[in-house]
């Protein structure tokens, strides 16, 4: 990765290019992931509620955020959100694999994104960064 993309997210199809942990606890789990990789922390508000972004200096390396009430029972989880070219079709596919769509297609600021189950039990996150062709 040259320098001066170094602080962007790989865009490429077909890879893990966001992760994200879902807590009930957002205080605890960002000074745990803080003191143990010495990552910051920076609050933002988005439609969705409160997200908070870790950083290793300048590089942001994942997100944060709160189990919703409506989650129930769901545990605290690390989510991986696979980049996709075309994501309505890829989230069709999914479902014609067998798949179960927990969360249909939400619009972010920064792209797209839908939450899968897949046939075996494994939740995942389809992305589309916007702008991408």
């Amino acid at each position: 990765m040259s320098d001066e993309n170094h602080n962007q997210p790989d865009k490429s199809p077909g890879i893990i290019s966001w992760n994200e942990l879902v807590t009930k606890d957002v205080a605890a789990s960002g000074k745990f992931y803080s003191d143990l990789f010495g990552w910051t922390a920076e609050s933002m508000e988005m439609p969705t509620g409160n997200y908070t972004m870790f950083k290793a200096g300048e590089r942001p390396v994942a997100g944060l955020l709160s189990l919703p009430p409506e989650a129930g029972d769901v545990p605290t989880m690390w989510m991986g959100y696979i980049t996709v070219e075309d994501l309505p079709a890829a989230v069709e596919k999914a479902r014609s694999l067998g798949a179960h769509i927990c969360k249909e297609i939400t619009e972010l600021p920064m792209g797209s994104f839908a939450v899968v189950v897949d046939p075996q039990g494994a939740t995942f996150g389809l992305w589309k960064f916007s702008g991408a062709t």
